[in-house]
């Protein structure tokens, strides 16, 4: 039972590292968080230029043909919404080590293919190449049937978008004391001995990366895992009056009682 897209990675130092992907959801959310702040700020600075333009007499500086200014305007602005669409990816990920407003709000960030934080020149390709997977959502498709849900520019920049494992890094986490009921009755009333261990992992990857999780993809992703498990132990249904998550945290912890893992 394998739930998280996860990828191993070999250093230059031949050290195995293991990243969880981002995974599609949260990577749209973050690039809609980006893209609010990115037209806020061109419309910001489109309503700066033009205050200061009508404040000069446009005979002044362009002699008797007015049109001129607007012209320049329009100019002007096109190269400052391409600077502030591409500059924002470039400067932002280069400084925060891949990650974006957006990005640090889902917890996700950039990595290059071996491991290691994203420089600027991987920035700066991943930035030029944007419009083209914005184009017909071409980099969703990409995401969706890559292996390592690369978009085009990751392909290009050898980048990665991965989970931000920094917040999940101990394996602690609360232990509901609904769970804990739960888990005296779920010990008699189904196989928890049917689990594998790697279906534990599983369980307990969740877990402890349910807070890294968008609500919404977490509700889903708890109730799938609680279906999966359920079929595994033979239980016929998730008792009533508990949560799926609820349900994962008892099956934790009565299978940790029975292996004293």
């Amino acid at each position: 039972m394998r739930f998280f897209n996860q990828i191993n990675l070999q250093t230059p130092e031949s050290v195995e590292l293991e990243f969880t992907l981002a995974g599609i959801g949260n990577r749209a959310f973050a690039l809609i968080i980006d893209y609010i702040i990115i037209s806020l700020t061109a419309l910001l600075t489109w309503g700066v230029s033009y205050f200061f333009a009508y404040q000069i007499d446009p005979g002044f500086i362009f002699g008797s043909n007015p049109d001129l200014l607007a012209q320049w305007i329009i100019a002007i602005q096109s190269l400052v919404a391409f600077a502030i669409y591409a500059g924002y990816f470039v400067i932002l990920e280069t400084l925060w080590q891949g990650q974006t407003p957006g990005k640090k709000w889902t917890k996700i960030r950039v990595i290059r293919d071996n491991g290691k934080p994203e420089r600027l020149p991987q920035a700066i390709l991943r930035a030029l190449l944007r419009p083209v997977d914005d184009i017909l959502f071409i980099g969703v498709f990409f995401i969706f049937f890559s292996q390592k849900e690369k978009r085009i520019g990751d392909l290009v920049a050898g980048t990665l978008v991965v989970q931000d494992e920094q917040a999940s890094k101990s394996a602690n986490f609360d232990i509901s004391p609904e769970a804990q009921d739960l888990a005296v009755q779920l010990k008699i009333e189904s196989e928890i001995t049917n689990l594998l261990p790697e279906d534990f992992a599983t369980i307990r990857d969740f877990l402890q990366r349910r807070q890294n999780i968008m609500l919404e993809y977490q509700h889903q992703l708890s109730r799938k895992l609680a279906e999966q498990v359920k079929e595994i132990i033979l239980l016929e249904k998730v008792p009533e009056n508990y949560s799926n998550s609820q349900f994962l945290e008892a099956i934790y912890l009565a299978y940790q009682q029975n292996n004293d893992y």
